[in-house]
């Protein structure tokens, strides 16, 4: 191999890895706006679940049951 073919293939290794840096910086930033989006969903959805269990506890309503009281309450006809 000469010194000519050595620093084509060199030229080209470099050229490729630049190509797979350019890439995995782009999935970067494409996964961080994905996770803030999704991380604004969270906190939406927290507030909607704080406000309903408020209101829930301002109107009297019972706090929920548990499976096994649930299972209790709700026999089977055969039972």
């Amino acid at each position: 191999m000469t010194d000519e073919n050595r620093i084509q293939t060199l030229e080209e290794m470099i050229a490729h890895q630049e190509q797979q840096i350019a890439d995995l910086s782009e999935m970067l930033i494409l996964q961080g706006r994905e996770i803030a989006k999704l991380d604004t969903q969270l906190k939406r959805l927290k507030a909607k679940i704080e406000l309903h269990e408020a209101e829930r506890t301002d109107s009297g309503e019972d706090a929920p049951i548990s499976a096994t009281e649930f299972a209790a309450q709700n026999k089977p006809p055969h039972y």
